[in-house]
């Protein structure tokens, strides 16, 4: 009597494809993690030089964005409303800070 053939190693490659998009799967979280936090960062910044600015204004701004990882891209101040745009790596935020209610 012969032997049936066997299936004896797909095992293996089934393991070893499984591992790939296992492997791709976590770089593209982490690429989307790192993209979540620039924003954060980002926000953070616009948010602290918005504040400042209302204080002391275009220069207290910059360099609040510095102090948090960003630039300073835009500074508008209309009447008791600061307006910024900061940037750190490829992101850019927005913020409003008021000194009225």
């Amino acid at each position: 009597m012969t032997r049936a053939r066997t299936d004896t190693g797909q095992a293996v490659l089934l393991m070893a494809v499984v591992v790939v998009f296992a492997a791709l799967a976590a770089v593209g979280v982490a690429h989307e993690g790192a993209i979540v936090l620039q924003r954060q960062q980002a926000q953070t910044a616009a948010d602290a030089a918005a504040l400042a600015g209302l204080q002391g204004g275009q220069a207290a701004a910059a360099r609040l964005a510095a102090v948090n990882g960003g630039v300073l891209m835009s500074f508008q101040q209309d009447g008791s409303t600061i307006t910024v745009v900061v940037r750190t790596g490829s992101v850019r935020a927005r913020a409003r800070a008021t000194d009225g209610p």
